[in-house]
């Protein structure tokens, strides 16, 4: 046998056994309480407790409720008032700033144009009612062959930067943008109805240019009617009624032409 296999033999041979463990143990005196102890505790230990810590076993005290359901507590703070909260919040058309009602009021308004204007409402920037008429001019005046929307929104926004100028100019209190594009947009539907005529018949004559006339005159006097309300300019309204029938008659000559 050559010098390496016997290098070989003795380096893996070992004379090693558990119970030189055990007198190892009864050896020591200082120790030997020690490795008692060890003993107690590993027949003491649960089978299934070999990866879980001591302090995250069960105690008399552990957790009563079920997955998903957690259990009540004395000191935990009430959901009660979250719940409240909840049904306070306002409805997402309110905080969107639609309100059917006022929508609703405002449009009688502008088609009863003797009837007296409420302030109240129609200082509410409401622009929902507004585009929705816009939307409605630019469709009818599309049916009859007319494709204007660019010069609708573009006239109304000319149109209310120039109001805007022209009742703050004339009034002490002064208007706000919303304001002006919202009274003037409710006051767009004759307009509408007019367009809508246009597309069942043609306007271009004598009974035409009537109605055409008709319209921005209702179109001018209900928008009149409300600034005088709204900005408490009595004996003005005439006044205010004369560059609404101009803005207005400009969307008078789209429809008819």
């Amino acid at each position: 046998m050559s010098s390496f296999e016997q290098f070989h033999i003795d380096f893996y041979q070992s004379n090693y056994a558990i119970e030189d463990q055990e007198e190892g143990c009864n050896s020591y005196g200082s120790d030997k309480n020690l490795c008692g102890s060890r003993k107690r505790q590993a027949e003491e230990q649960p089978a299934g407790g070999g990866c879980v810590p001591s302090d995250m076993l069960l105690s008399p005290q552990s957790y009563s409720g079920s997955i998903l359901q957690p259990a009540y507590s004395p000191g935990a703070p009430s959901q009660l008032g979250y719940v409240d909260g909840l049904d306070e919040e306002p409805p997402l058309l309110e905080e969107l700033g639609i309100n059917f009602e006022h929508i609703w009021q405002k449009t009688l308004t502008v088609l009863n144009p003797m009837k007296p204007a409420d302030g109240s409402i129609m200082n509410e920037t409401d622009l929902t009612g507004p585009m929705v008429f816009c939307l409605a001019l630019g469709a009818t005046l599309l049916m009859a062959g007319k494709v204007h929307f660019g010069y609708v929104y573009g006239m109304s926004a000319i149109g209310c930067l120039a109001m805007h100028a022209l009742l703050n100019l004339m009034s002490v209190s002064g208007v706000s943008h919303g304001c002006v594009a919202s009274v003037l947009g409710y006051c767009l539907l004759p307009m509408v109805i007019l367009s809508s005529a246009a597309v069942l018949f043609s306007l271009q004559g004598t009974p035409g240019t009537v109605l055409a006339l008709f319209t921005i005159g209702w179109c001018s006097l209900s928008a009149s009617k409300i600034f005088t309300s709204v900005l408490a300019m009595e004996g003005q309204q005439l006044l205010i009624a004369y560059p609404c029938a101009l803005l207005y008659g400009l969307f008078a000559l789209l429809t008819v032409f």
